[in-house]
This record gives C-alpha cells, sequence and structure tokens, in this order.
C-alpha cells in the first residue's frame, strides 16, 4: 500500500494534473471550432496547438513525478 496517498504534495499535484487536464480539453475544443472555419488566424491556431503539447508534457512529466513506477 502506498503510504503517501495523503501527502499534501501528493494531493496538490494531482489537484494541477486536474486542472491542467480540463485546460487541455478547453484547448483541443477551441482549436477544433477555429481549425473549422477557414478564415480564422492561423497563427492563432498554431500557438494553441503548442499550448495544447506543452500543457501534455507538463501532465506527463507531473503523472511521473506523482507515480514513478507506472510508466506514462
Amino acid at each position: 500500500m502506498d503510504d503517501n496517498i495523503g501527502d499534501p504534495e501528493r494531493v496538490a499535484l494531482q489537484q494541477r494534473v486536474v486542472e491542467l487536464k480540463l485546460e487541455h480539453r478547453e484547448l483541443d475544443a477551441a482549436i477544433e471550432r477555429i481549425a473549422a472555419d477557414p478564415a480564422q488566424d492561423q497563427l492563432e491556431l498554431h500557438r494553441l496547438k503548442r499550448r495544447k503539447l506543452l500543457l501534455k508534457d507538463q501532465i506527463s512529466r507531473l503523472e511521473r513525478e506523482i507515480d514513478p513506477d507506472v510508466l506514462a
């Protein structure tokens, strides 16, 4: 059994992962809306995609930090 389950730092990391996943989903929806309209700013679309990738990397890093024994 994991003794760190109630560790405040671990709980904070898990909460941060939840927040980042929510932002990631919101960006995904925004990207879909912008991509569907060819009149939209392609630079903005590119920025959103880069932000989404950054969030994915941050989520993976935090998940590895929370549970280093599991391959992320």
